[in-house]
């Protein structure tokens, strides 16, 4: 059976999506995305997921071109079609279709997609065994906080911790760890205190991120809002 995908109000067969060639998404990456986690056939987290998104559209002056709960449905209606249980949702909107030009243009009708993957979140490997790390130079735009799809660095930083044969690649700025190519970089050190970075327009609000600094506030945990260095993490727990 062929994946049910959205696209800009309808639900097709994936090989029947289609997405105009001028779209700016496709043109300039002017265009931000959101991906959430499905666990027991429900959404994780998705108010935290829908909050970054509109801060992401207000950032970049685009439009919301469906409501909140045309956006709810949608994730449902993409799980129940599907039959998705364990997986993520990966939504996408863009500026939309224009004459190819740097500047923004007048009134655009934003495009809209989404579609599901399959993925075991519950019990992954590296969970159990740990994963090995590279450290490389931290090559993005100063506005790592918006959550757009320009994600070219990033690739790039997979594709290198894959050459070097490991798990993942930690971007480094000025000495400092700034993110995982597609996470929050944590340390934890030897007398147990989490140490992250503070948000910035330097870095993604992680929600991950945000779940860990609530449960410090339960006192579960104590974690520590600072910058910190490869050496410092090298000698961490």
């Amino acid at each position: 059976m062929s994946r049910i995908v959205y696209v800009n109000g309808e639900y097709v067969p994936e090989e029947e999506a289609k997405i105009s060639i001028f779209d700016r998404a496709f043109l300039f990456a002017d265009s931000i995305y959101e991906v959430t986690a499905i666990l027991d056939g429900k959404l994780v987290d998705y108010e935290p997921h829908m909050e970054r998104l509109h801060r992401s559209l207000r950032e970049l002056d685009m439009a919301q071109p469906i409501s909140d709960a045309e956006l709810r449905e949608m994730h449902e209606q993409l799980m129940a079609r599907n039959k998705v249980t364990e997986g993520l949702i990966y939504m996408q909107i863009t500026r939309g279709v224009a004459e190819r030009g740097f500047a923004y243009p007048e009134n655009p009708e934003p495009t809209v997609i989404a579609f599901t993957q399959l993925k075991e979140l519950t019990d992954p490997p590296e969970a159990k065994t740990g994963i090995r790390i590279i450290t490389i130079p931290d090559i993005r735009w100063q506005r790592r906080d918006i959550k757009t799809t320009g994600m070219l660095a990033q690739a790039m930083g997979k594709e290198a911790a894959k050459q070097a044969g490991v798990g993942d690649a930690w971007m480094v700025e000025d000495g400092y760890v700034t993110e995982g190519t597609s996470n929050t970089a944590f340390i934890v050190l030897d007398d147990n205190r989490v140490i992250t970075r503070p948000l910035s327009h330097s870095i993604l609000a992680g929600i991950t991120r945000r779940t860990i600094l609530k449960l410090a506030e339960t006192g579960a945990i104590t974690v520590e809002e600072r910058l910190f260095t490869v050496d410092e993490a090298k000698g961490a727990s």
